[in-house]
């Protein structure tokens, strides 16, 4: 047993951390990481149109439709009746780059002290400084972090690769909230070493494994397979891409959304690459480096290979391979972020046996406009995969028409493909019905 110290550098303890809910699972699973280290965290509540409404009035229309979602979140949870900005405060984390991503936590910040919430504390996390707020207790959040992002994408994963085929309505989001709330009971617990902590989380992954197979679903033949890529946030977020992932298994597609943990991988490399460039080739940071990501990759594995027989045909890319697809469109020394994952992804899902690609991107998105001009390319050169770019800035737009159409591109595309998927042991069936 690990006995945990409070640490006197914890600018958060006592007070209730809000995690911003780029994705559900994810937000969930995070909020329990941090309260493994005696942080009251919750995720956000799903934005609404009050939530929109609160973003949009302290904005100008030019900034990322993601931050104006964060921001109204934040507002909206403000109004709330049992807030207090002596004892509440916000995740959100920074970066640098030339994305806007950059300049959320600054404008949020500067938003909460024009309406009179300035003594809210706004946890602001980078690459460089880590989770310092937390004190003595950051290298431990780090690694539960990891896992809690690992476990959200692989639920995630059963929850998009099940719901198409379920035979009654309702069951696979159940499996997949029942498993989330299974993995995060191991995740926020205390005083349990890290090995520990693995061993348990890769039984709860066991229990979850078995909960989706026990869904009553119909295999019997697969559906359209949509990859789905583009900005993180958007993609990710149900309520900025108005329940695209939905709507596409509304019009008998299944989809392969692309996960967080992607973009992690993706950091890690641009870290390597840096300290390369800097002639630190041997040094201290490239070793503590090395340790962190084989750490990381020994967690992933040790989680996905009780999992990996209903994911065959479903394995994630190593971002080497992301990359390498990426390099003669948009290759990874001349172009950086999301706009080379999409690009590389896309080719990857292509190879994967998919029958179209998806990009969901904010309305003025860099990443998302830039791959919509190369996407002609990318098609043209893979066997005319059909490839198609929704934007979301928060307008009522005709989506479904939109997305019923490609789907019957996809069906078409799918029986001339040359690429044939690689279906799990299910398929061909049907799953959890009496004879």
């Amino acid at each position: 047993m690990v006995e945990q110290k409070e640490s006197s550098s914890n600018l958060l303890k006592g007070k209730r951390l809000w995690i911003p809910r780029m994705s559900y699972g994810g937000a969930k699973t995070f909020a329990a990481a941090f309260r493994s280290i005696g942080i009251e965290a919750r995720e956000c509540p799903e934005a609404d149109v009050r939530a929109l409404e609160l973003g949009q009035r302290f904005t100008s229309g030019e900034e990322c439709f993601p931050e104006i979602v964060t921001l109204g979140t934040f507002l909206r949870i403000a109004e709330s009746p049992d807030f207090s900005p002596e004892k509440d405060a916000f995740f959100m984390p920074t970066a640098g780059g030339p994305c806007r991503f950059g300049q959320y936590s600054p404008f949020v910040k500067s938003i909460l002290n024009r309406v009179g919430l300035g003594d809210v504390k706004v946890m602001s996390p980078t690459s460089k400084d880590g989770y310092k707020d937390v004190g003595g207790h950051a290298g431990e959040l780090m690694r539960t972090a990891w896992r809690a992002l690992v476990v959200s994408d692989f639920l995630r994963k059963f929850l998009h690769k099940t719901r198409p085929y379920e035979l009654t309505k309702g069951d696979t989001d159940q499996a997949h909230e029942d498993s989330l709330n299974d993995v995060c009971s191991v995740l926020e617990k205390r005083n349990i070493g890290h090995k520990q902590k693995l061993v348990e989380l890769v039984e709860a992954m066991k229990r979850c494994r078995d909960r989706f197979r026990r869904v009553p679903a119909d295999y019997s033949e697969p559906k359209p397979l949509i990859g789905v890529v583009g900005e993180i946030f958007c993609r990710l977020n149900t309520f900025s891409n108005d329940e695209m992932i939905r709507r596409i298994e509304k019009y008998g597609g299944e989809a392969w959304l692309s996960d967080i943990t992607e973009w992690v991988w993706y950091t890690n490399f641009e870290t390597f690459k840096r300290i390369k460039k800097e002639g630190k080739s041997v040094s201290l940071e490239m070793l503590g480096n090395v340790i962190k990501t084989k750490i990381q990759s020994n967690d992933e594995h040790a989680i996905f290979n009780v999992i990996k027989e209903d994911f065959k045909g479903y394995e994630e890319a190593e971002i080497k391979e992301v990359l390498e697809y990426a390099k003669p469109y948009l290759p990874h020394y001349g172009a950086l972020g999301e706009m080379v994952l999409s690009v590389g992804k896309a080719i990857y899902l292509y190879h994967k046996g998919a029958d179209g690609i998806v990009d969901i991107s904010p309305f003025t998105c860099m990443n998302g406009i830039t791959c919509e001009a190369i996407y002609p390319r990318v098609s043209e050169e893979h066997d005319n995969i059909p490839i198609k770019n929704f934007y979301f800035d928060g307008t009522q737009k005709d989506f479904d028409t939109a997305t019923d159409i490609f789907i019957e591109l996809a069906r078409t595309y799918g029986r001339r493909k040359k690429t044939k998927r690689m279906l799990p042991f299910y398929f061909g069936k049907k799953v959890g019905v009496s004879s």
